[in-house]
């Protein structure tokens, strides 16, 4: 569900929206109460099992209500709200029955917010097939940042080892194979 979008039809509905936003304050609270308390995966499940779905479902049964009412026209901003949120209400729910699963995406979009900043910057990269290829370095250097390695060091050393790589140790260049490789370089060696 996009907080957003309720976000923005405040001015036409303020309290009913103002509901619907202290129902995603309160999920977003649990979720930050079970960050600090470093649950697992299990007990995060559990927790919200017992405390989001009640808050899902009271949430779900009044955007069903809006819906069927038929006074919220489907081009207002509170009508283009609710019909994607319903949409993907399944989807919305499978956060609560899975502990592994985060709320919202926003890791992701911090992860590729400098690519998105860069967007006009780079504009003008070159051909057209130079797109794939700068998505390719992109990649890299993200997978690099999850493991905490430097992507300079990472891509400095396999771009030196690449033109000596056959078929068959193309592997070994990958982020996760190489920073094994730096942690034991004696048995790389060997």
């Amino acid at each position: 569900m996009e907080r957003r979008g309720f976000f923005d039809a405040q001015e036409e509905s303020p309290r009913l929206e103002g509901f619907i936003l202290l129902q995603i304050r309160h999920l977003y609270a649990l979720e930050k109460r079970l960050k600090y308390e470093r649950v697992g995966p299990a007990l995060r499940e559990a927790r919200r099992l017992a405390e989001s779905i009640p808050i899902l479902r009271r949430l779900k049964k009044v955007l069903l209500r809006l819906q069927m009412r038929r006074q919220i026209l489907p081009k207002s901003n509170v009508g283009k709200a609710i019909a994607p949120a319903l949409e993907r209400w399944e989807e919305f729910e499978t956060y609560a029955s899975e502990g592994r699963v985060v709320i919202d995406n926003n890791p992701c979009e911090r992860s590729i917010r400098p690519t998105a900043v860069g967007k006009k910057n780079w504009l003008f990269i070159g051909e057209a097939h130079a797109v794939n290829r700068s998505a390719i370095v992109y990649t890299l250097i993200e997978c690099c940042r999850r493991r905490g390695l430097d992507p300079f060091a990472y891509l400095k050393d396999v771009l030196t080892r690449l033109p000596r790589a056959t078929n068959w140790t193309l592997g070994e260049l990958t982020p996760g194979d190489w920073a094994a490789e730096q942690v034991c370089p004696i048995a790389a060696a060997a």
